[in-house]
């Protein structure tokens, strides 16, 4: 089997998600996520960028459907766990209805810039995140099918 076979974020599905994900993003905040040409190239910069990247389905219960490196050490997840896995899962309870609510307001104008909250890892260890961008998943027909996120500034709350 060949390592881009093994590598899930290089399926051809995946390549799929990925390209709608950098296209929203480079559409609605008018700059690259990655820089790379080809798909890809470009899928493989995402998953080892430095900075947190993750989406979720536009299910009524969204259930994560990329997570990148960054995304996977900081929830202590492997791909396995973390992809499938229901996205208010990454928040504790006491913060799930502030978290939707901004997921909510996000969906409403494609994108939310400079998103703050607190988040939850695989062993319940809270952290807070800062600076963070949302953007809605839409496709050039203005089909919505998801949310993706990305942060690069984080701490451990003690």
């Amino acid at each position: 089997m060949s390592e881009a076979a093994e590598a899930p974020w290089l399926s051809p599905q995946l390549l799929g998600l990925t390209a709608l994900l950098l296209e929203s993003h480079q559409r609605l905040f008018q700059r690259p996520l990655v820089r790379s040409n080809g798909i890809r190239l470009a899928a493989q910069e995402l998953f080892v960028l430095d900075q947190v990247v993750l989406c979720h389905d536009g299910s009524e219960d969204p259930r994560f459907l990329y997570a990148n490196r960054a995304a996977l050490q900081l929830f202590s997840r492997n791909w396995e766990q973390m992809v499938g896995m229901p996205s208010r899962l990454s928040a504790s309870a006491n913060q799930r209805l502030s978290r939707r609510e901004q997921l909510e307001l996000a969906r409403r104008q494609d994108k939310l810039e400079n998103y703050s909250g607190v988040r939850v890892n695989s062993q319940g260890r809270r952290f807070q995140i800062r600076g963070a961008r949302i953007w809605s998943l839409i496709d050039q027909e203005r089909h919505y099918s998801g949310q993706a996120a990305c942060f690069g500034q984080w701490w451990w709350e003690p």
